[in-house]
Order: C-alpha cells, then sequence, then structure tokens
C-alpha cells in the first residue's frame, strides 16, 4: 500500500513551501465553517486548504484567508459541520451495486415480504419489463430462512419466467430463486458437487429444490451470476454504487467480501476515473470455509501483490465462524480447522477479520488471535472481529486487552432483545461502551446493503440513544427479521435497549472516521483533517453535536470530496 510521509515538521514546511506556489486551478479553500478535525491537538477548526488531493492547511479564517485568500478557489461553508470522510469499514459493494440496480422490497418506508404475494409479484413483473436488457433481475427482500417456511420458485416464476431472478435476503445470507436461476446455477434434483454448497440448498422431502438457497450455497449461484452479467453492466453498477456511497458521505470502504475478480473490477473502475470511494477488499465469501488451494493462493498472493495503492488494495482475509441463517446462527468451522487457518494466514502476513455473530463463536476468535500472538510474535497486524453482537461478559475487556478491533453495525440495534438469539441467555448484546472502555478500537460499519440505505448518520443516533425498533411488516417473517433503525418499515417504540452501552456523539463519529481509518491501515492518510492527509471530508446539514440525540439520523451530506475533488452535491 501506497505510504505518505510522516507528519513532521519538515513535510510541513515543505508542503506549505509547495502550496505557496499553487494557482487557483489547484488549490481550494473552505471558509467560514465548523470543521471537527478528528485531530485531538486541534479538534475544531474554521477554515481548511487543500491543493490537489492533499490538506496544505487547517486553522481559522483569519490566517488562512491572508494566505492563500488571492491564490484559491474560496468556498463558503456559511457555518456548516465539516467531517473527515466517512470510513464504513464493513460493507459488500458489489451485492450494494446489484442492490441499488435491482428492485428493493425492503426500504425504510416498507417491506414486500412474501405474505404479500400478489403485490410481490405485481412489483417484481413490473421491474422485469422496465429491465428487459438485464441478463439477471435482481431483488432485495425479507424472507424467511428458516426452513420449511421458506418461499418456494413458484412465486417468482409466476412473476417472471422467461430470465433468471435472485432475490437476495436483507441478511445477504440466503438467495431466493426461481426457475431459471436455479438451472444456470446447475441446481436440480441431484445433489451438486461440493457437499458444502449442497448442504445450503433446501429441499424438499424427494429432494427437489424449493427456490431457496442459504449460507455456502450462494457461493454456487454468485459463481453462475457472475458468468452471467458483462463486466461492463458490473463496472456500471459499480461506479453507481460508488456514487450513491458518496451522497451519504462515505469516501473509503473496507470490501467486506470478495476475490481477485472482484478486485479487478474496482482497478478497471480506478483507471478509467470512475472509481470515487477508496477500496480494501476481504478475500472470502458468506459462510463459506476457506480452502487454501494453490489457486486461492495464488490469487491471493496476485491481489497483494498487484493492488496495493490507497484505491484498491487487497492484503485482508475474511472468515465466517458463524453464519447468520435459521433460529441460531450455524457454525461454519470446526475450532481446530479454524485456528489452523488463522495461523497460517497470520504467518503469510495478511490481516485476518472473523464473522462472529455468536458467543462462543466470539470466544473461538478471541481464543485463536491470543495463541497468534504468543507462537507469531508482537507486529502491527490490527485483528478484527466483525459484528460482536452477543459477548460473554468475560470476553468483552480481552478485545482491548489483545489490540482486537471491534467492526461493529450500530444500525442494526435494537430489537426488543438486542440481537440475541438466545432470549434462554439473556447477554446483553451490542456492547459498543463496554467494548471501548477496555481500551479496544471501535470500527463502526454498515455492512450495506444489509442495512439499507448506508447511513452513517441514522448509525450514530443509534449508538447515542439505542432507541428500540419495530416493523409491523416482517411479523411473520420466521426466524424475525432486522427490526434495526429504520429497517424494512421499522418505526422507534418508544423503549431504550440497555442504556448503559450508548456512547457519546463523539466517539460513533470517531468509530465511523479515525476508528475505521484504523482497521483498515489508512489512519495515515485518512480519517482524520490534518496537513498532510487526503482532502477527504463531509459538508453536513446540520451539527451532530449541537442537534439533538434522536434528530441525529435526519443529518444529510450536503458535499462530498474525495482527494480534494467534490464527487457529490446535495441539490438545493
Amino acid at each position: 500500500m501506497t505510504k505518505r510521509c510522516p507528519l513532521s515538521t519538515v513535510v510541513g514546511a515543505l508542503l506549505w513551501l509547495a502550496a505557496a506556489s499553487a494557482t487557483a486551478s489547484d488549490t481550494t479553500l473552505l471558509v467560514h465553517g465548523h470543521i471537527y478535525t478528528g485531530n485531538p491537538q486541534a479538534p475544531w477548526a474554521e477554515a481548511i486548504a487543500f491543493q490537489g488531493d492533499t490538506i496544505v492547511a487547517i486553522g481559522t479564517d483569519t490566517a488562512l484567508q491572508r494566505k492563500w485568500g488571492k491564490s484559491a478557489a474560496v468556498e463558503d461553508l456559511r457555518g456548516r459541520m465539516v467531517i473527515p470522510g466517512i470510513v464504513d469499514s464493513h460493507a459488500h459493494m458489489l451485492y450494494g451495486a446489484y442492490a441499488l440496480h435491482g428492485l428493493n422490497l425492503s426500504t425504510p418506508a416498507a417491506s414486500i415480504t412474501p405474505d404479500k404475494p400478489d403485490e410481490l409479484a405485481a412489483r417484481l413483473r413490473r421491474y422485469a419489463e422496465e429491465h428487459a436488457q438485464d441478463p439477471v433481475i435482481f431483488a432485495r427482500a425479507d424472507f424467511s430462512t428458516v426452513p420449511p417456511s421458506t418461499p418456494g420458485k413458484e412465486l417468482l416464476d409466476r412473476a417472471v419466467a422467461d430470465r433468471p431472478v435472485v432475490v437476495h435476503n436483507t441478511s445477504e445470507h440466503a438467495l431466493w430463486l426461481n426457475s431459471a436461476a436455479l438451472s444456470l446455477a446447475g441446481i436440480g434434483d441431484w445433489p451438486v458437487a461440493d457437499p458444502d454448497e449442497e448442504r445450503g440448498i433446501v429441499r424438499d422431502a424427494s429432494g427437489h429444490p424449493l427456490g431457496v438457497v442459504l449460507e455456502g450455497g450462494m457461493d454456487i449461484v454468485a459463481r453462475a451470476v457472475a458468468a452471467r452479467v458483462p463486466t461492463e453492466d458490473k463496472l456500471a453498477m459499480l461506479q453507481e454504487a460508488g456514487r450513491f456511497l458518496n451522497s451519504y458521505g462515505i469516501t473509503s470502504l473496507v470490501n467486506a467480501t470478495g476475490n481477485l475478480s472482484e478486485v479487478r473490477l474496482f482497478a478497471a473502475l480506478h483507471e478509467r476515473g470512475d472509481l470515487t470511494v477508496r477500496t480494501r477488499t476481504a478475500f472470502g465469501a458468506v459462510a463459506v470455509a476457506h480452502q487454501l488451494t494453490p489457486q486461492w493462493l495464488a490469487d491471493l498472493e496476485e491481489a497483494r501483490r498487484t493492488y496495493h495503492d490507497d484505491w484498491v488494495s487487497a492484503n485482508l482475509v475474511k472468515f465466517f465462524a458463524d453464519g447468520s441463517t435459521g433460529l441460531v446462527p450455524p457454525l461454519v468451522y470446526e475450532p481446530h480447522a479454524y485456528e489452523k487457518l488463522v495461523i497460517e494466514l497470520d504467518a503469510r502476513g495478511f490481516q485476518l477479520m472473523t464473522h462472529a455473530i455468536r458467543s462462543d463463536s466470539a470466544h473461538l476468535a478471541l481464543d485463536t488471535y491470543e495463541k497468534l500472538l504468543k507462537e507469531h510474535g508482537a507486529r502491527d497486524r490490527r485483528l478484527r472481529i466483525e459484528h460482536a453482537d452477543v459477548v460473554e461478559p468475560a470476553d468483552v475487556a480481552r478485545f482491548g486487552a489483545l489490540g482486537v478491533i471491534a467492526d461493529m453495525q450500530p444500525t442494526f440495534c435494537c430489537g426488543d432483545q438486542g440481537l440475541n438469539y438466545d432470549l434462554a441467555h439473556p447477554v446483553v448484546t451490542d456492547r459498543w461502551k463496554s467494548i471501548a472502555d477496555g481500551g479496544a478500537t471501535l470500527a463502526f460499519s454498515s455492512d450495506w446493503p444489509c442495512t439499507w440505505p448506508a447511513d452513517p448518520f441514522v448509525a450514530m443516533q443509534q449508538a447515542v440513544t439505542r432507541q428500540v425498533w419495530k416493523s409491523t411488516d416482517t411479523d411473520a417473517v420466521a426466524g424475525g427479521a432486522l427490526d434495526g433503525a429504520a429497517q424494512g418499515g421499522a418505526v422507534p417504540t418508544g423503549a431504550i435497549y440497555s442504556p448503559e452501552e450508548r456512547v457519546g456523539i463523539d466517539a460513533a463519529l470517531r468509530a465511523y472516521t479515525k476508528g475505521g481509518a484504523y482497521a483498515s491501515f489508512s489512519d495515515d492518510r485518512v480519517g482524520t483533517l490534518e496537513v498532510g492527509k487526503y482532502a477527504d471530508l463531509v459538508v453536513l446539514s446540520q451539527d451532530l453535536f449541537k442537534v439533538a440525540p434522536d434528530q441525529i439520523g435526519r443529518t444529510h451530506a450536503l458535499a462530498t470530496y474525495v482527494d480534494g475533488k467534490r464527487v457529490y452535491q446535495a441539490a438545493e
């Protein structure tokens, strides 16, 4: 990965010297703002100047206007709040691109589930007619992932019979397919070759596929879809997805599932000048156990060797210790198999992240990371655990003690029982404050498109308030749909879940900026607004520190800058 120069006095002087000769065309000065820098030594400023992609000055209006007012393009912030660009440290950009292009049946306003078959079929049929050239019809919906209550292919066939229809569950851990999509993936009455993939295919008592595939079974569909959808279509959808994320102030993300082919898509976009969000891709597929085959290792090494700049990088491996379907999330690994793989990939120098929803999965990840540290010694690893929804009280302090980053999604919170799947074991979930108080780095994220949209300000509101949300639209979904904040028609109930685990807006904002940058090894270049760092920043519609906590989610990005270029501008 490209390294930025240290923020030393010498470099600072050189930057100022270079900036002195800047022309108005390559220098921008923002004045009269309320600028949150994220730098504890100088947390607030009135003005900021950047030349090209780099911040060259930050401070008072008077000082910066005296030096830059006659040579820079000056923009008046009119008292608006400015923050560092949002670092979404866990999202799925290709799945998000498919969902953005496709038919979204689960929005903040409402959720159209299979329990409304006529409306669902009519919406899908109309969408397919409007997208007659699409080789695959994508959709996103809430539906049961608990056999035998999963929906069948017949409803989708009634809506669209001539093309594959792939409906992504909002969890991104299940797919609902019509007959054409099952055929495309090679899923018929006989078991597929890979037993791990076969386990994810929901069948009736006679072995016929019903239309839903879970967890590891999704991979066979993903490969078929990747082959069917033209590269140019994928690039167009990813470009649109990047602009969509920019509209929420997101300037960097960790693409939490991917492979070499996906990394190459980001590289192609960047070469065209069409990539507007910085990407760091983790190798891994949803709930698929890693196999260190020669080809997979070769792809991993090629990605690390070839892609390591500040726009497209890949030195990260994602493990799924468990899944996210059924009444209880299923385990993916035997403990010894997970441990062996983690130890081996750490020895090869990769950063590691582990999806862990269950408390025993989080415990396994912490135990394995502790063993890794003892066996391999100290280095800057930035080990991560994703979600960490349910953590046993004895394990909470271990995040800080072991230096493990907790990447968490506040928008998922809060239902009446938090995210606890086992009501007989009432462990408080979403323990942001306790984990942070234990010395761990918090990195907040959206898990987009699992939350819709990828709104960091709704997430910050949840981190500060822990309001309970409920959707009547998804009451009939077996196993329960995620009643997260503003998800699938959910509205606040007035209840508060475990208020002792709230964090302040300063901590929530830091987790979405500096914490996310640290989690992706980019904190020397983004995450705070300081001289020598990239000019990634967002102008906001309201001041996060002055608005009432339950109004934080109403905040909007008015303008988003990446590399000093305005990549999003809200309509007047």
